[in-house]
């Protein structure tokens, strides 16, 4: 049922305008909330040791050689994805800020204050946790309707200017950020493979249930 979800459904403190920089509180707050969620899965995702997403993987490779944390370093990361948007006539919206913020704030809360599980069974529960809680966090924060996220907007902008499918561009940028981030150390695995696989359904999953929920 929520797989066949075609758009992202509006509620009542979904924002009118996307490039709104003073929203109602509500709608700042679920945002809020949608990101801590969705970089607490990211961070979840670092900390089983199972692998982790794309972008975590480079930024966790990049740590490995920096003496900064992976949240530090995802958010440069992150900043630096920003700047490109203006070579690719992308326009953000606070989303896109509080994107940039939260979300490294919350992969470095989850790996400084949770533990990686001692099993490997239990890991993969918590990457399967992970990526469930990222399809969640996204649910909020699309359907707050307040700006792309950097990567997002990246995405869009190189589309424009190709004029390759969106899906080419995105398995391009992906798999081009995996593979840096693995050549510098970061860890690919099982986990990588679930939410590559499994982020899709888990974000139609969040937004189908933050729609009944708030509709």
């Amino acid at each position: 049922m929520f797989l066949s979800l075609k758009n992202i459904p509006k509620v009542s403190w979904s924002a009118e305008k996307p490039l709104n920089f003073k929203p109602r509180l509500s709608t700042f707050l679920f945002l809020c909330f949608g990101l801590t969620l969705f970089g607490l899965g990211e961070g979840l995702l670092l900390v089983s040791l199972t692998g982790a997403s794309p972008w975590s993987v480079l930024a966790q490779g990049i740590s490995l050689h920096i003496d900064l944390s992976i949240g530090v370093i995802t958010f440069f990361v992150s900043s630096f994805v920003l700047f490109l948007w203006f070579f690719l006539d992308q326009k953000l919206g606070i989303g896109t800020i509080m994107n940039i913020i939260i979300i490294a704030i919350m992969i470095d809360v989850s790996i400084f204050y949770i533990e990686t599980p001692e099993n490997y069974v239990s890991k993969i529960i918590m990457a399967v946790i992970a990526v469930l809680i990222v399809g969640l966090g996204s649910g909020f924060y699309l359907i707050a309707n307040l700006g792309p996220g950097p990567r997002d907007g990246l995405m869009v902008g190189v589309q424009i200017k190709t004029n390759f499918p969106i899906a080419l561009v995105r398995a391009f940028l992906e798999i081009t950020v995996v593979a840096i981030g693995w050549y510098l150390g970061g860890i690919v695995g099982i986990g990588t493979l679930l939410f590559a696989f499994g982020v899709g359904p888990a974000v139609a999953l969040g937004l189908f249930i933050v729609g009944k929920v708030f509709n």
